[in-house]
């Protein structure tokens, strides 16, 4: 029977017990607290984000107001009616250059 080369096929590993095999990759045994840390980060870190997120979307909202014609001019639209406001008024500013 010829001998195998080793490293080669099934018997690689057979004298290595499987707990001492070592892993590679994203495959790393971890901590139960290291997984509550990273978990924590990673949530916090999400949280920053959607937090930015949020006041650029309002300073962008804050910005479209201030060019949209209200009355009377201490109204506040919310969100929504911001949008749909700047929505009907570039239609209407379209449709008067469109009939001019």
């Amino acid at each position: 029977m010829p001998a195998e080369a080793p490293g080669s096929g099934e018997g690689a590993d057979a004298g290595v017990p499987r707990e001492r095999r070592r892993r590679r990759g994203r495959a790393r045994a971890r901590t139960e607290a290291l997984l509550h840390t990273l978990k924590r980060s990673r949530r916090v870190k999400a949280n920053d984000r959607e937090r930015n997120r949020m006041h650029h979307l309002n300073a962008a909202l804050d910005e479209l107001r201030s060019v949209l014609p209200t009355f009377p001019d201490d109204t506040k639209l919310t969100k929504i009616e911001t949008l749909r406001f700047a929505y009907n008024y570039i239609w209407a500013l379209s449709e008067t250059l469109r009939l001019a």
